[in-house]
């Protein structure tokens, strides 16, 4: 039995949840942070090994102006906080946060005055990705977390 037989008309039904939140799970546009040896794994997710354009993720944005998810790949020191919240200030809603690696979650090893202990203290964290650094294929499975997450959202607010 083909579409043309169960739609007759051409006309497909839907809510506007379901599609503005597959609009956008499929077109995440990333501002990358990366502050330790985490950013390296990230940014290895993006080349063309790992390929996250299949996701919809083309590249990093350079501006949080452009963007609508934050990966935070790395320590945070308390110094770099303010401007951390600056820029998820400055990000368009809706916007969202990975947390990549043990370090960017828990404050890692570096249990110190110096060290934000987890992002979660300043930023509303959506997905946290474990490891010390984390693969890149822990990244890709946090954002296809995120996307499920995304898919499961009201528009109404």
């Amino acid at each position: 039995m083909g579409l043309e037989e169960k739609v007759p008309d051409g006309v497909l039904l839907t809510s506007v949840d379901k599609m503005v939140n597959w609009a956008r799970k499929s077109s995440l546009w990333p501002l990358g942070f990366g502050l330790a040896c985490c950013a390296i794994e990230m940014m290895s997710a993006f080349g063309p090994r790992f390929d996250l354009a299949r996701f919809g993720m083309e590249v990093m944005r350079p501006s949080p102006r452009q963007a609508d998810l934050m990966i935070v790949s790395g320590r945070v020191s308390n110094k770099m906080a303010p401007v951390l919240i600056r820029l998820y200030e400055q990000m368009p809603s809706p916007k969202w946060v990975i947390a990549m690696g043990a370090c960017a979650s828990t404050g890692g090893v570096f249990n110190n005055y110096a060290i934000l202990q987890g992002v979660d203290k300043i930023l509303p964290v959506d997905v946290y990705v474990p490891g010390c650094p984390p693969r890149p294929e822990q990244l890709i499975d946090g954002i296809v977390k995120l996307q499920e997450k995304i898919k499961k959202e009201s528009v109404k607010q």
